[in-house]
């Protein structure tokens, strides 16, 4: 099988026929004209075609060098195109950041991310799509759908990598008129194991770091377990019962007076929050920015969102 010369070469035989010498072609292409000599010499050998004919006045093509200089600028002209074609891809490719996050994250801490990448990237598209922790891993894993995700549960899930970008705390929270907002004492953590609380739902990483607390004091089952913040939020301030969620949740609530903390002593509900993508896979582009704009994301909200567009989110959000 016969194996098509190199394009560097075909490059440098065509500036030959251009400008009528190989130093004057060698200069052109940025490379020494004994170097050039070489490779024109390898270029007839490889394809056992005289190709030149030197002189003491310059190089002049043979009749197969004119014929191969005419196949040779239609095949750099195609290859052109496909290069030119590779880059543009890659300019969109970069243009375009498909995240997943978890409900916090995704209400809490990514607008402020955002706004920040969109004021380093102008161009950026970002494509959000909000689910639990879990599903976050999935889709990363199997999906190929998602550039960068982030979780808040207490362990990484395999087949990633990560990077810590911050820390939350869980807090219990009821309705003022709740018993637990007139107590003097902090709750015992066996009290909190005990009480029938309103969750979030399976595969969130807020409920695998409650039950991760609680594993070792046989926790009751959950009063009622719901698939977002806010419907946990919502089914707290009525008085159902007792809620645990990341502050950065209850916020508004708590700064409003519309829900109260309870505290509680000697129980960790401290957790990390991770950025994370597939293991092996090196970060580059706008996922790259993203992380460094979390690195020094502003503490005050931003003033503009950046262009997101929000995909169609599935079931047991998080």
């Amino acid at each position: 099988m016969s194996v098509l010369p190199d394009l560097v070469s075909l490059r440098l035989l065509v500036g030959v026929a251009e400008l009528g010498s190989v130093g004057r072609a060698a200069r052109t292409m940025g490379m020494s004209q004994p170097s050039a000599s070489k490779r024109l010499a390898a270029l007839e050998r490889q394809v056992r075609l005289p190709l030149l004919t030197r002189t003491p006045r310059g190089s002049v093509l043979t009749d197969d060098g004119q014929v191969v200089v005419t196949w040779a600028l239609r095949l750099l002209t195609v290859a052109d195109e496909f290069d030119n074609s590779l880059t543009a891809m890659r300019h969109a490719r970069a243009a375009r950041l498909r995240v997943a996050a978890s409900m916090t994250v995704a209400e809490a801490l990514l607008p402020r991310w955002l706004h920040r990448l969109a004021q380093r990237e102008p161009d950026v598209q970002v494509g959000l799509t909000v689910v639990n922790s879990t599903e976050v891993a999935r889709m990363l894993v199997t999906d190929d759908s998602v550039d960068i995700g982030f979780i808040e549960g207490p362990n990484v899930p395999d087949g990633l990598d990560h990077m810590i970008v911050g820390h939350d705390h869980l807090v219990v929270v009821v309705a003022p008129q709740h018993d637990w907002a007139r107590r003097r004492r902090p709750l015992r953590p066996a009290e909190l194991a005990a009480t029938r609380l309103v969750v979030r739902e399976q595969g969130s990483g807020t409920r695998e770091t409650l039950e991760l607390a609680l594993r070792d004091l046989d926790p009751a089952p959950p009063h009622l377990s719901l698939g977002s913040n806010a419907a946990v939020k919502g089914a707290a301030m009525t008085g159902t019962a007792p809620a645990v969620l990341s502050r950065h949740a209850v916020e508004t609530e708590l700064a409003t007076g519309h829900l109260v903390t309870v505290p509680v002593d000697n129980l960790p509900l401290r957790r990390d929050l991770r950025a994370v993508w597939p293991r092996g896979r090196r970060l580059t582009g706008s996922a790259t920015a993203l992380l460094q704009a979390i690195d020094t994301s502003p503490t005050t909200p931003p003033a503009r969102p950046t262009t997101i567009t929000r995909d169609r989110k599935p079931p047991g959000r998080s």
